[in-house]
C-alpha cells in the first residue's frame, strides 16, 4: 500500500544544553555522528520511509541548518521559533505547511532507522478514529522522557519525565509521531508546563482528555535520543542508521 502520509515536520529549534562546549557554536541537530550530522541522518530516512516534503524548526543558530540544507534535493519549508519555549509551540508553526494534511513528527536528535518511521505511520491507520501515534521504545525505566501507559495499544495516559524509579510501564516515548490536523487545536491552546515550556506532551494529554483515541506504536531496533556527548560516541556504533 502506498504510504498515506508525504510531510514531515522536523522540531530542531533548541541548543542542546547538556552537549556542553559541543553546542556554543551549533545546534545539536547539526553534530555529526558516522561524519553526518543529526539533520541529515534524519532527512535521509525519512526520505527512504516515503516522506517527500518537509518542515523544520529552527531556532538557536539557525542559520547553520538552513545553510547546510538550502539546496537539498527535495522541498524544504524553514520556520523559525523566535522564543525557544517548548516542542508544542515549535510544533504549532508548521500548521500551514502541513494545511490539514495527516503528518510525521520527529524531534531532531532522535536516531532510528527508516522501519521506526514507517510502524508509526502505519499504525496511524490501522484504527478507524485513531488520531495520533506516538512511537514508543521500550526501555527499563522511562524517567528520562515521557512515560506510556497502554491496553491492548491504545494511549490511557503519558506522564512527561516521571521521576526515576516510579513508572509501572516501559514504554518511553521515542519522539517520533504521526498525526492528523486535530492535533492543533490542541496546541493552539497549550499553557506553560510546570517546566515553564509550551509542550507537545501537553496536547497529547489533553487529546486524550478529550476521548481521542490515541495508539502507540512499537519501535523495534536500533534507536538513541542523542541528548549528550557520550549518545554521540554511542551512535558511531549504532548499524542501519
Amino acid at each position: 500500500m502506498t504510504d498515506p502520509i508525504r510531510k514531515a515536520v522536523i522540531l530542531a529549534a533548541g541548543r542542546g544544553t547538556r552537549m556542553g562546549e559541543l553546542t556554543a557554536e551549533l545546534p545539536k541537530p547539526m553534530l555529526k555522528v558516522q561524519g553526518k550530522p543529526l539533520i541529515q541522518h534524519i532527512l535521509e530516512k525519512l526520505e527512504v520511509a516515503g516522506l517527500r516534503e518537509f518542515a523544520i524548526v529552527t531556532g538557536y543558530q539557525a542559520e547553520s541548518i538552513v545553510s547546510f540544507l538550502k539546496d537539498w534535493h527535495l522541498p524544504i519549508t524553514f520556520l523559525k521559533q523566535e522564543v525557544v519555549n517548548g516542542t508544542g509551540d515549535a510544533a504549532l508553526l508548521a500548521r500551514e505547511f502541513t494545511n490539514g494534511e495527516n503528518f510525521f513528527l520527529s524531534f531532531g536528535d532522535i536516531l532510528c532507522p527508516p522501519r521506526a518511521y514507517s510502524s508509526c505511520i502505519n499504525a496511524l491507520f490501522e484504527g478507524t478514529h485513531t488520531v495520533a501515534v506516538v512511537g514508543v521504545k521500550d526501555v527499563e525505566d522511562p524517567w528520562q522522557g515521557a512515560a506510556v501507559y497502554e491496553s491492548e495499544g491504545r494511549i490511557d495516559r503519558i506522564i512527561e519525565k516521571p521521576p526515576i524509579g516510579t513508572s509501572t510501564t516501559r514504554w518511553n516515548s521515542a519522539g517520533v509521531y504521526a498525526f492528523r490536523d486535530v492535533v492543533y487545536e490542541h496546541l493552539a491552546k497549550l499553557t506553560p508546563s510546570v517546566r515553564g515550556e509550551y509542550e507537545l506532551t501537553s496536547a497529547i494529554e489533553s487529546m486524550l482528555a478529550e476521548g481521542l483515541e490515541l495508539r502507540i506504536g512499537r519501535m523495534d531496533g536500533q534507536w538513541r535520543d542523542v541528548g549528550r556527548p557520550e549518545d554521540l560516541a554511542a551512535g558511531e556504533s549504532m548499524m542501519g542508521i
